[in-house]
């Protein structure tokens, strides 16, 4: 199904040294056989303590890192490196300061091979759909925070994925522009129906966005425990039980 995402058995490890006709020695494990699939149109938190390999699992799928053991797959397709299928955003806005909000978003749609207009009409409407139809030809100086992090979804979206992959976007900005750009998200997502798995520290900011939480810990990093969300305020209790989840008070 368009946007599903599948991992079975994903283990990684970093670093060692590789030996010809042997595996990697010395290497730090960072994930543990994680079996997980999300459905097409959904939207995941992964949620855990820094270090239990939330991140690696988002550049797996993103296809930037490839698995020591198991495999990925987005619509039944193994990955097997970066695509257009999948756009990524991260918590620095990684901006050329020399573009425009349009340049830089044009900039990422290069790849897709499209004509200059083409281009150009992506940009200015993934733009407008966050909310910056006239900022469109500042450049990231003249923008705020949550403005430049509006532009990193842009030209995510401006490629029309069909999983978003968005690792702690809104660390970085303050209480009132994060809460703005999490309401954003979810009217984003309601009317795109895209894919999104979406790393957070935060267990409030994971129960205001997602329909589904999934807690990871350890190291190497495995699956704590999977939370489907009701509908509805986020439940105190269910808060109480992912916080003794990850140890925290």
């Amino acid at each position: 199904m368009s946007g599903s995402v599948r991992l079975e058995g994903l283990s990684v490890s970093y670093g060692g040294t590789r030996r010809r006709n042997a595996g990697a020695s010395g290497a730090a494990p960072v994930l543990d056989a994680i079996e997980l699939e999300f459905a097409s149109g959904s939207f995941t938190a992964l949620l855990g303590p820094s270090g239990c390999g939330k991140s690696t699992v988002l550049n797996t799928v993103a296809g930037f890192v490839r698995p020591t053991a198991g495999r990925v797959t987005v619509a039944g397709t193994p990955v097997d490196g970066p695509g257009p299928d999948r756009g990524m955003v991260f918590q620095h806005y990684a901006l050329f300061p020399w573009r425009t909000a349009r340049g830089n978003v044009e900039f990422a749609l290069k790849r897709l091979g499209l004509s200059r207009p083409e281009r150009r009409r992506r940009a200015l409407a993934a733009l407008a759909e966050v909310g910056l139809a006239e900022g469109a030809e500042k450049h990231p100086a003249q923008l705020s925070g949550g403005m430049r992090q509006r532009v990193a979804l842009a030209r995510a979206l401006a490629a029309e994925p069909e999983v978003l992959l968005m690792d702690e976007p809104f660390g970085a900005l303050d209480a009132l522009t994060r809460t703005r750009m999490q309401e954003l998200l979810r009217e984003l997502w309601q009317r795109t129906g895209t894919t999104v798995l979406f790393v957070t520290h935060d267990i409030d900011e994971a129960l205001a966005l997602a329909d589904r939480v999934v807690v990871l810990g350890g190291s190497p990093g495995r699956v704590l425990a999977d939370h489907a969300l009701p509908a509805g305020p986020p439940d105190p209790d269910l808060r109480t039980l992912i916080a003794r989840q990850l140890g925290s008070p």
